[in-house]
């Protein structure tokens, strides 16, 4: 059964008469065609009873065609109301349009007002529970462009490691580190962090111009897309020999990072997971320190569902991939984190990030 003959049979079984997909993620998913519409309207309308078609920029109709998409493609123009084109597709397929599922973490209140301008009476359901199901098993394909992904953000981190020195600044290393992988024919999931000394202890920190300076715990936080899958990881790195509390630091999340990941098998739940590399740091009596969750579901999105927090109580599954990133940030001291990826196999567990964890002391 196909990605878009599950949703179909889905809406069969809840009689919903349609689902519009407008999450380029989303869309991807289900049509193989990768698009930042920006705040153009794409979409892709899936009913119960009649093929799906997809809507986008005119200018991007031979794009989906040329990326496998089987079924009708709907093209807008700029000077023209998309909504109507919407509508005149939908009215073309002469199915019932009573029931609408929507993501509804994703569809604008603008956009609400349009469907509900066009169908005044339509109800809407939610189809964001249904899609994430769906979602969270990555198939043998999958894993495959997720393991070349996480490949080469190792090699990420050993550029980045190759281009420190003293006095570079933390935008030259990213742009070395983000040179290369481009040189290679790919893309960063998302904006490259290096962060040098106390800046390391702010978890979601700004690379700058903060030069490099002996003795710098660094951390570089980075991901590489392939073939439409991301990867993501934190290594923590020190120029010069650390002091005593920042080793002692760095041992901790160590020991969080692969205590948590030694307890992942089908069966575990989310929160287990949180709470062994939460009470690791706690032991070592930095657990005020420790200022965010666990890790986040990994695919098509750099963070997707589930969230691997200390409240969620899901099974994860043969299939799942998720970061496990514990992190100590400790003002004025040291910031450390380390994260991998990982999946659940049918036994246990795979790291698909491979850069050493041993403390590197450039």
């Amino acid at each position: 059964m196909t990605k878009l003959n599950e949703l179909q049979a889905y809406l069969l079984a809840h009689n919903i008469d349609a689902a519009f997909i407008t999450t380029p993620d989303n869309v991807f998913y289900f049509s193989g065609f990768n698009s930042d519409p920006h705040e153009r309207l794409l979409g892709i309308m899936v009913f119960k009873d009649s093929e799906p078609f997809l809507i986008c920029p005119k200018m991007e109709m031979p794009d989906v065609v040329a990326a496998g998409w089987k079924y009708e493609v709907v093209g807008h123009e700029d000077t023209e109301n998309a909504w109507d084109v919407v509508a005149k597709t939908v009215a073309s397929r002469k199915t019932a349009f009573n029931t609408l599922a929507i993501e509804k973490s994703h569809l604008t209140v603008e956009r609400y007002e349009a469907i509900k301008e066009r169908y005044e009476n339509v109800t809407f359901k939610g189809i964001d529970e249904k899609i994430n199901e769906m979602r969270i098993c990555k198939g043998k394909e999958e894993l495959v462009k997720m393991r070349k992904a996480a490949e080469l953000a190792d090699y990420a981190i050993q550029v980045g490691c190759d281009a420190i020195a003293e006095g570079k600044t933390e935008m030259d290393i990213l742009n070395e580190i983000e040179s290369a992988i481009k040189a290679k024919g790919y893309a960063m999931s998302f904006d490259t962090m290096v962060l040098a000394g106390e800046k390391a202890a702010s978890p979601h920190g700004t690379p700058g111009d903060r030069k490099i300076q002996h003795g710098d715990l660094i951390l570089f936080d980075l991901g590489v897309i392939y073939e439409g899958y991301c990867s993501d990881i934190t290594r923590t790195v020190a120029f010069g020999q650390p002091g005593e509390e920042q080793i002692k630091i760095y041992n901790t999340v160590r020991a969080a990072n692969e205590n948590a990941i030694a307890a992942v098998k089908p069966g575990v739940r989310a929160m287990d997971l949180d709470k062994i590399a939460r009470d690791t740091i706690s032991a070592a009596g930095y657990g005020e320190y420790f200022t965010h969750r666990l890790g986040h579901g990994l695919g098509i999105s750099v963070h997707e569902f589930p969230s691997i927090n200390g409240t969620n109580e899901m099974v994860l599954n043969e299939g799942t991939v998720f970061t496990i990133e514990p992190g100590v940030y400790k003002t004025n001291v040291a910031g450390v984190r380390i994260e991998d990826d990982v999946v659940v196999t049918n036994t246990g567990v795979e790291i698909l990030t491979k850069f050493t964890k041993e403390l590197v002391i450039l």
